[in-house]
């Protein structure tokens, strides 16, 4: 999750509670601390984003990535998210990086993992926080991902060319 308009903090917090108002069928089982990065992509002059990795037991009898992405689109929507340009400024910004081992490809309005989830600091320092022996379906670990992008990162601060 990501956010760089009004309370970030607040916001990724809000966003949380609205996830787990959906009861027994979400269960938050861990979350990183809060990173500062810069923005990313062609948009540059906007406030830097605060981003967090939460790791979420999903009932998968109810939900489906699909569906579960929706609920996030949701969420994003109930908070003034405006979908405009991409990597733009944002109240709430919620990805599905992985669903377990699941790989879904071609799909316009979802591709598992994360089509770039390998290519960002700020989902992966993150990730590794809360999942340090995380391994993407394709056997790439989180580590040797990091290993694999330029970044640069003091203390809860993370920046990437």
């Amino acid at each position: 999750m990501g956010s760089n308009q009004g309370d970030p903090e607040e916001n990724l917090n809000y966003a949380l509670t609205l996830l787990e108002e959906y009861g027994d069928e979400i269960t938050l089982k861990a979350f990183s601390h809060y990173y500062l990065t810069e923005p990313q992509g062609e948009i540059k002059d906007q406030p830097w984003f605060t981003n967090q990795v939460i790791k979420l037991e999903i009932d998968a009898e109810i939900w489906a990535p699909a569906g579960f992405l929706s609920t996030c689109t949701a969420i994003e929507a109930k908070m003034g998210r405006e979908r405009q340009e991409p990597g733009g400024p944002r109240p709430i910004d919620m990805d599905i990086i992985a669903w377990g081992d699941t790989v879904i490809e071609d799909n316009d309005f979802l591709t598992l993992p994360h089509p770039r989830a390998k290519e960002r600091a700020f989902v992966l320092v993150p990730l590794k926080e809360v999942e340090p022996g995380f391994v993407f379906p394709d056997g790439t670990t989180v580590n040797q991902a990091l290993e694999n992008i330029k970044y640069r990162q003091e203390g809860n601060k993370i920046w990437q060319d």
